[in-house]
Parts: C-alpha cells; sequence; structure tokens
C-alpha cells in the first residue's frame, strides 16, 4: 500500500527504481495514479534476470511486477518503455553501493521524469541532485495473513503445496500434528504468502530476511522464524512459521542451588544440548536475560537470528559477516558472555573454542540426542587435553526442562577398568554435577581418542565377578569340578537354563556322580557341546 504519495493533477510520466517494482506498488495501486508513461530502466531489468538467476524469490517478484504492469497499461491506455544502457560489469558489481541506482537517477533527470523509489537514501541522494522524487515509505500491515491460523498453543505452522495447513498444537515434549484448514493450498496460493513474507519482512520494523539463496528464503518477522523453500531444493513450495510458545525465567527451571552458584560464578564454557524442539533456545535466552539483568555485556551470534532477547543484547549474523569478522568484532566490542546458537560446522566450532581460550565466557546451542553426544562433536576438532579448558559445563534439555547437567575436568590417572600404573594419562572426567558420580572417561588409546562409559565397566566387572573360574577332573565314575573362586555355593546353568543350586565342598569343590540326574545332564551337556558355566 503506498503511504505518502504526492497528488498528481496531470498525467505524468515515472521512473521506477528496482525498489519500488520487487515492492510491488504500482501494480497495488494503479487505479489510484494518473500515469502517461512508465519509463523502466534496462539496468532494472537486469538486476531483477540476475537475482532470477540465483533463484532469489525478489528476482521472480519483480519480474512478475513488470508483466503486471504491461497488463495494466493496456487497459489503462498508459505507455511502457524500456529505455538506457545495459549495465556492464562494474555496474552489476556494484549494484550494492547503488551504481545501478545512479543509472536510474540519471535517466529520470534526462527524461524530466518523476523517480519513483521506497530506497530513503536513492530519494535524498535524487533531491539532492534536482531530480523531482516520490518517496514511497512503506506502510506496514497491521495483520499478515498468516497468522489467523495461527493459536496462543501454535508452535508452527506448516503449508506445502498441495497440502492442508498443519499445526504443531502444545509445547515442547507434548504436542501433536493438526489440520488447520479444509482447503489445500495450490502454488499460486503459497506464492502469495510467500511473497507477502517477503515484503512485510523488507518493510517491517524488527524485520528482516536473514538469507536469500537459491532456492530457499529464511526471513524473521517479529517474533516469526520463517523458512520459505522451493523447487529445485525442494520438491513443492513450503512454508514453515515457527514462533516461540514460552517465555521462563532461569527460576522456572528449578534448578539446585549448587546449579545456579556454578552459572552465576564459575560457568563460562557451557553447551546446551538436546534434539530440535526440545526447549534448548528457550533456556539459552533465560540464561542471557540473567547475566544481562547481573550487569553483564551480552552478546549473540546466530544464524538465523530469532531469539527473544533483551534490546541491551546485540545480536550478530552469522550469515551477514566471515567468522574471522565476527571474531575480531566480538574481541573489540568486549562481551563477559557470548551465546552462539549454534554451534554446527567446523567453523562455529573453531569460533567458540578461540573465544573461549581468550578469556570470553561461551555459552553454545548444539543439537544432541544425548549430552555426551554434545561432547563429542569437539573430539576430532580440538585436543582432547583442550576440552575441559573450553567446556566446564554441559547442560541437556529435554520436552522443556532441564534433565541432566555434567561438569568437566581434567587430570592424570590410570583409566578405570586398567589395573597397570604405567597406563597412567591424561583423562577427561566428565561427571553428574548434582551427584559428582563419574559417568565417562576420555582418554587417548593409541591412534584413537575413547569415550568410555563407567557404568559399562563396572557392570562388566560384575559379570566377571559372578563368572566362576573353575578346572574338571574327570573320572569313571565322578565329575568333579574345581573352583579358582572361593565360594559356599554354586549355580549350575547348562545352555542358559539353571539346573541346580549346590554347595561346595569346603568351598573349592563340587562332586557329582555320573549316574545322578545332574551327572546324566552334564555328561549330555558335553555329549552334544552345550554350554557349561557356574556362578
Amino acid at each position: 500500500m503506498l503511504h505518502g504519495w504526492k497528488k498528481i493533477v496531470k498525467k505524468s510520466r515515472i521512473v521506477p527504481d528496482t525498489s519500488i517494482i520487487i515492492d510491488q506498488y504500482l501494480s497495488q495501486n494503479i487505479e489510484k495514479l494518473s500515469l502517461s508513461e512508465i519509463i523502466i530502466h534496462n539496468a532494472v531489468i537486469a538486476e531483477l534476470e540476475n537475482q532470477a538467476n540465483q533463484n532469489k524469490e525478489t528476482g521472480f517478484i519483480g519480474l512478475e511486477e513488470i508483466n503486471k504492469l504491461q497488463e495494466f497499461s493496456k487497459k489503462s491506455k498508459f505507455l511502457i518503455k524500456f529505455s538506457g544502457n545495459n549495465p556492464n560489469q562494474y555496474n552489476i558489481k556494484n549494484a550494492k553501493n547503488g551504481s545501478i541506482d545512479s543509472l536510474i537517477r540519471d535517466l529520470a533527470f534526462h527524461e524530466s521524469a518523476i523517480l519513483i523509489t521506497s530506497d530513503y537514501v536513492q530519494s535524498e541522494v535524487a533531491k539532492t541532485l534536482g531530480i523531482e522524487t516520490n518517496f514511497i515509505q512503506k506502510k506496514s500491515k497491521i495483520k499478515l495473513s498468516f497468522e489467523k491460523y495461527f493459536k496462543e498453543d501454535y508452535m508452527s505452522l506448516h503449508i506445502k503445496e498441495d497440502e492442508f495447513i498443519k499445526a504443531k498444537k502444545g509445547w515442547p515434549g507434548s504436542w501433536e500434528f493438526i489440520k488447520v484448514n479444509n482447503k489445500k493450498l495450490n502454488d499460486r496460493n503459497i506464492k502469495e504468502i510467500s511473497d507477502e513474507i517477503i515484503e512485510s519482512a523488507r518493510s517491517l520494523k524488527n524485520s528482516f530476511i536473514e538469507t536469500n539463496k537459491k532456492g530457499s528464503v529464511i526471513a524473521q518477522i517479529k517474533n516469526f522464524r520463517i523458512v520459505i523453500t522451493k523447487p529445485p531444493l525442494s520438491d513443492a513450495w513450503e512454508i514453515t512459521i515457527v514462533r516461540p510458545v514460552k517465555k521462563l525465567n532461569l527460576s522456572d527451571y528449578k534448578l539446585s542451588n549448587r546449579v545456579m552458584e556454578r552459572l552465576n560464578s564459575r560457568a563460562e564454557g557451557i553447551l546446551i544440548s538436546g534434539s530440535p524442539g526440545s526447549g534448548k533456545s528457550t533456556f539459552a535466552q533465560s540464561l542471557a536475560n540473567k547475566y544481562s539483568s547481573n550487569n553483564k555485556v551480552v552478546k549473540s551470534l546466530e544464524s538465523p537470528r530469532d531469539m527473544q532477547l533483551p534490546p541491551e543484547i546485540t545480536q550478530y549474523s552469522l550469515n551477514k559477516a566471515s567468522h574471522d569478522d565476527l571474531r575480531d568484532i566480538l574481541l573489540l566490542t568486549r562481551p563477559d558472555y557470548t551465546l552462539y546458537d549454534e554451534v554446527r560446522n567446523l567453523k562455529d566450532f573453531e569460533l567458540f573454542s578461540d573465544m573461549r581460550l581468550a578469556g570470553v565466557g561461551m555459552v553454545g546451542v548444539v543439537h544432541a540426542s544425548n549430552p555426551i553426544d554434545s561432547i563429542q562433536r569437539f573430539i576430532g576438532k580440538i585436543e582432547v587435553g583442550m576440552i575441559p579448558s573450553i567446556i566446564d559445563t554441559v547442560i541437556f534439555i529435554r520436552d522443556g526442562s532441564v534433565k541432566k547437567i555434567y561438569g568437566i575436568r581434567m587430570g592424570v590417572k590410570v583409566p578405570t577398568g586398567m589395573r597397570e600404573k604405567d597406563l597412567a594419562r591424561p583423562v577427561v572426567d566428565i561427571f553428574d554435577f548434582d551427584t559428582d558420580n563419574l559417568e565417562y572417561e576420555i582418554y587417548s588409546y593409541g591412534d584413537s581418542t575413547v569415550v568410555m562409559p563407567i557404568d559399562k565397566i563396572k557392570n562388566n566387572n560384575r559379570q566377571e565377578k559372578r563368572k566362576m573360574r573353575w578346572r574338571l577332573i574327570e573320572t569313571s565314575k565322578y565329575f568333579e569340578f574345581l573352583f579358582f573362586t572361593p565360594t559356599k555355593s554354586v549355580e549350575v546353568i547348562i545352555n542358559n537354563t539353571l539346573i541346580s543350586k549346590l554347595p561346595l565342598n569346603k568351598g573349592k569343590s563340587l562332586k557329582v556322580s555320573k549316574k545322578s540326574g545332574l551327572g546324566k545332564e552334564i555328561s549330555n551337556a558335553f555329549r552334544n557341546r552345550l554350554e557349561i558355566k557356574f556362578s
């Protein structure tokens, strides 16, 4: 919708720039305008063609807008003319720096036409050069069309071509996938929603397009995170819209005093792990709010920037700058804590590690199905001995609540399950923070890095203790079993079936007559090669 359009008394000649074409303002308001001629610079066509060739949605929107204007020109009897030289490589390369905008301004000046733009900088430069300009300020929509499908307890909306609109209803860990309309949407319906989303992301406050790549767009509109995909990236048009359903304080998680003390004072290398939709980001937001309220300088690195954080926390986009640039920016801005949402690839792990070793408190969000997996993702990317210097606390989230907290420490010792003192080596201990129980050990063994669950070792040791070591002395009348582990009685097990439980002679031997029932069972087992064991 046009906002602030100057009243035109006589029929006017206008030159629209790329911004006004993409925003589709001319076709939406053509009946309100009195036009004699629309002059479109060939550079606009070239720029839109370039965007469309990269499969960017804005390119297709702009070309479609020009097609609409061609149709309107036949009905409303105004002319459409394409003029100006095609842009050269320099113009295309420097389009973001205003090179193509300059060509459009020159055309408006030489044609003595009104320049129409929704780009504020373009309008100000044109006015400075004495070019008659009409700046179209984008007017915010009160409500977007997809919002009518959202209800209070909906986590996300899923819109796909030739399908019903569906929603996740409920909360993390307790939701159902439901149908929310009675009519399947075709590609035109979804494209209209997509166009509205892109237009709103470019015009609304606190909204932006995070990425616009071949076959996909990621946008943030207020508290909605939106992912749009289309062929050839996906098999059909699809729009996924996610919004936060809960905003919690750290106190809502009912953490122990010991954990709260750790988070308030000593924890500076924190991993928040969990599966998708488990509530990791919600917990990370509450932790960031806690640090900010404690007068700490907090920044965030996000991809996309979809976290709901207070204005005093600056949110940086991992899509808009290189990891090296962000490293320099963070070191210069000197944050006490940086929230990294989320740590995915090698560069993310390297940046997280570098910042932590530089003394910046880091909180990383990691996808993992269990807490130890989030630590294992660092193995191979950093030295094992560096892990405790980078990570000191792992918080595992499931169904929106904290299920496990691990602490990490390092020492030199003989790993659990080994006995020889010369096998001592640096070992990273992973322990339950609330109980201090050791749960995993990480250490180097030869050329490999071992992540050993302690429960498994203890269970194996218990099984070894239950397994009796014995030797058989057989005569013509008896089977005599001599046991190396003194015990009062043994269970005789043949082919995994308990046969009998008998006392031992002086705790050392068991003598069985071959003519007895047990003797016949043992003879049959030896004859048929069945397993005989004692416990």
